[in-house]
Order: C-alpha cells, then structure tokens, then sequence
C-alpha cells in the first residue's frame, strides 16, 4: 500500500518534535541560579533524561503499576537534585521545575512543518507523555494536534505493541494507514512490526553536538528526511 492511503500521523514528542536537551537545561539554570548554583546545564538535563527507560522499564515489566511520566519525572528529579547537591527547594519548587518538561520548545521546522501536514491529515502524538504534559506542552508552544494518544491512554509505555496498535484504534484506521514519525530506529522499529507505516526525521543534535544514536535510518522506513517541512513535501503537503 502506497503512502497516498496514509490517513493520520502520529509523532514521536521528545526528541522528534521537541528540544528537550537544551529547554530543560534553560528551565533548569532558571529555576536553579538564582538559587546560587552554577551547574553544568546540558549535563544536567541529559542525567534526568538518562533516567527515563529505566523508570518506564519498571512499569513495563510490572514491577510497579501503571504510573505517569509527571510521577516518574518527579521521582527522578529528587534523585538528580541529590546528585548535583542541590538541597533547600520547597516542594512547590521542585514542582515547577519538574513541569520543565511540559514547557520544551520545538524545533525550528516543526510549527510550518505540522501547518502544512494538518492540513491533508490527521495529527496525533504518539508519545511516553502524559495527557496533562502533552496538552500542556501543545498550548505554550502552539502545537496544532487534533488528539492527544499514546501511552496514558493506551496505559503501555513504548515500545510496548499496545502502545501503537491502541493508538491507532482510538483513531478508528487500520494501523497500515497511520504513519509514525519519530527521530529514532528503536521507536519505528516497533511502531513498523504492529503494521503502522514510519517515516524517520533525523535530529541530530537531540542529545547534544557530540550524538553517536540515531544519526542515519538503520532501516528500510516508508519515508527518511531531515525535518518536518521535507516530510510536508515528501507527502504532497
């Protein structure tokens, strides 16, 4: 089936759609300098996300049951903040910069990118974020989503199966006619072996100028560009 019978398309968030390194080292050195700390920004932000998969991976495995990416967040700020010595935050405090991730800035082609795919599809997040995250994420940064899906609605974490195949029925389309579109291998991989169609847009600089992952499709994806105004392109938008 060709890429003309693709009805909605469904995104990758962090990482994909958003800078989630350099928003979170910003939200950090905000919320954290005027305190008196002079950390290491960048590295700070990509300790807290170096907790991510293994906080999912509990859930995953049923070793703790079901719990949203805000708690495990929180729960891996608390952890991080011991690390860098952080010490004195009230818990309102902690609160507000472990919103951080419901405040990241998209890409540069992501805004004209996402106005021109909205305009032939439809548009979902697919992503490991909460509800609460996403639609906050969306209205600060105007992202133009017609439904927020993935895994607080699906109640798995990718790259569980049910991730997508859920998503995709929420949407009422056969998964063939769903393309994810995400900036990582790993993420494609499962969405493709549920039957959803995949396209991987290279972010190169997701984890910094110095990223060994995800610099080239290590796959036979539907569609491979470089943003997401190249993809509007591919798909006649």
């Amino acid at each position: 089936m060709g890429l003309s019978r693709i009805e909605a398309l469904t995104f990758d968030v962090f990482g994909t759609v958003v800078d989630w390194r350099g928003s979170i080292a910003r939200e950090a050195e905000r919320a954290l300098a005027p305190k008196g700390y002079g950390l290491d920004w960048p590295r700070f932000a990509e300790r807290w996300r170096a907790r991510y998969q293994p906080a999912m991976e509990r859930v995953r495995k049923g070793e703790r049951p079901w719990t949203n990416l805000d708690t495990l967040h929180r729960e891996n700020l608390l952890d991080l903040l011991r690390e860098f010595a952080v010490e004195g935050l009230t818990a309102a405090e902690v609160d507000h910069l472990n919103r951080a991730w419901h405040r990241l800035d998209p890409w540069p082609d992501v805004l004209p990118g996402l106005d021109r795919l909205r305009r032939r599809y439809i548009l979902a997040t697919l992503s490991n974020g909460n509800i609460a995250l996403m639609v906050n994420m969306a209205k600060r940064a105007g992202l133009p989503w017609d439904v927020i899906l993935g895994a607080e609605v699906a109640m798995h974490y990718k790259p569980c199966p049910d991730a997508y195949r859920i998503s995709a029925l929420r949407l009422d389309r056969r998964p063939e006619k769903c393309l994810m579109v995400a900036a990582h291998n790993g993420d494609l991989v499962a969405a493709g072996a549920v039957g959803l169609r995949t396209a991987f847009v290279l972010r190169p600089t997701e984890h910094g100028p110095h990223q060994t992952t995800d610099l080239l499709a290590e796959h036979a994806f539907d569609v491979v560009c470089d943003s997401f105004t190249a993809l509007a392109e591919r798909l006649g938008c």
